[in-house]
């Protein structure tokens, strides 16, 4: 199994996909404990909760990753980021109310584009 000790290389465009991807897995939980009503929530509660444990569980995992350069661990990670944004986009229209068109702009630029571009360019290096 080689792909546990491929050791990447970080190009500058890699990073910027990487900070766009682990950024809100920090802003996301400070929002939600800072400022509950933006998840329609007068205190931080049981569901509040865990979506900061998830978002900082992740976030740190992505840290330990890039840390230790590990190919794999990345693109699994990038892959559950993922798989968790396209879960989030229509929850996150059903229970906010957003304007469709500006959620599926700012999904797209920021959640699946850089995700997409990563894992690419991660299978590249295997």
């Amino acid at each position: 199994m080689g792909f546990s000790n491929n050791k990447i290389k970080f190009t500058w465009w890699f990073v910027i996909i990487l900070f766009m991807l682990i950024w809100p897995m920090f802003v996301g939980p400070y929002i939600a404990i800072k400022n509950p009503a933006f998840f329609l929530e007068s205190e931080v509660t049981l569901s509040s909760s865990l979506y900061v444990a998830r978002n900082l569980a992740i976030g740190l995992a992505f840290l330990i990753a890039i840390f230790m350069r590990n190919a794999s661990m990345l693109f699994i990670l990038i892959t559950v980021r993922l798989i968790t944004d396209l879960i989030d986009a229509p929850v996150f229209f059903a229970l906010k109310d957003p304007n469709l068109i500006g959620l599926i702009i700012i999904f797209t630029i920021f959640c699946y584009l850089p995700a997409i571009f990563g894992l690419r360019y991660l299978w590249k290096q295997f």
